[in-house]
């Protein structure tokens, strides 16, 4: 394939094994974990846990990413579309809320293949936000829950921290697709069933981004029209050392800060306790499933 799925659009040739491109991978997915995930936001992982499929590679250069080991460091396995498709059975079978697609954008036309015969559970597009239109509209029907990141409403920072100064717009744009396609958010039983689930990670020294992210969210939708994410998780990991700004912890009169005007923005959602802020929520990438 020549690929041009993500927004990078590098039209880098993907074969079964390999692929020259952003993302560095080849056309098969490549996985590095598969199972139940209690961790995410209560209405996705609910009571029996979240179906997380974690794929190899990301098109973007987060410095700071807490699974710098398989976005960047290209760990996993290679996958056929079949097996794909058997991975969400057996998630299903164990009693998943859900099929919880991590990372998916630059294996979206395998997973399109994988979903022909549609999960008995909603599907999770679970993404740094970094969508094409293009591609996420090939998604539509496929996908119930859209579950976005927002990093970045300035180009100076998005070039910075992800290596992609249009972030702000393709992300926005993405959003906006992304709530079209689903409509309001639906809540049963106090699960998502369909909507978008907006999240954004403050990072240190940039509670100002933060709260310029929750005016967008809470300008660009009607009131109760998405979910939004506050989370305070953050880990200098990755490359962070090498930015010393954000080569620190959140501090807790930041994450306050932040929290007091997301409650006053009036958007519906969640914030994180500070113990999120430890390496050891992140997942054991050990081909666990695949």
């Amino acid at each position: 394939m020549i690929c041009r799925l993500c927004p990078r659009r590098c039209g880098a040739e993907r074969t079964d094994t390999a692929g020259a491109g952003v993302c560095g991978m080849p056309a098969l997915p490549v996985l590095a974990r598969a199972g139940l995930h209690p961790w995410e936001e209560p209405p996705i992982s609910g009571t029996r846990g979240s179906g997380t499929v974690f794929f190899t590679g990301c098109a973007l250069g987060c410095v700071f990413c807490q699974n710098e080991g398989i976005s960047h460091g290209n760990f996993g396995r290679t996958v056929s579309a079949a097996r794909l498709r058997e991975i969400f059975q057996e998630l299903t079978a164990k009693g998943a809320h859900n099929i919880n697609l991590v990372n998916p954008t630059h294996f979206a036309h395998a997973i399109l293949a994988a979903l022909r015969e549609p999960p008995e559970v909603p599907v999770v597009w679970n993404s740094g936000g970094y969508d094409s239109v293009e591609t996420l509209g090939g998604l539509e029907g496929k996908v119930q829950v859209y579950l976005p990141d927002l990093k970045y409403l300035d180009a100076a920072g998005a070039a910075r921290y992800s290596g992609a100064e249009d972030y702000p717009e393709i992300a926005a744009a993405a959003i906006r697709e992304m709530v079209r396609q689903t409509g309001p958010y639906v809540l049963e039983e106090g699960l998502l069933k369909r909507g978008v689930l907006i999240r954004h990670l403050i990072l240190p020294g940039r509670v100002r981004e933060a709260k310029a992210v929750m005016d967008w969210a809470a300008e660009s939708f009607p009131p109760h029209t998405v979910l939004f994410s506050l989370m305070s998780q953050y880990v200098p990991l990755g490359r962070a050392a090498a930015f010393p700004e954000i080569n620190r912890r959140v501090r807790p009169s930041e994450i306050r800060a932040a929290e007091t005007y997301f409650a006053a923005t009036g958007l519906d959602g969640f914030t994180q306790e500070l113990l999120s802020a430890t390496e050891g929520f992140i997942p054991n990438f050990d081909l666990t499933g695949v």
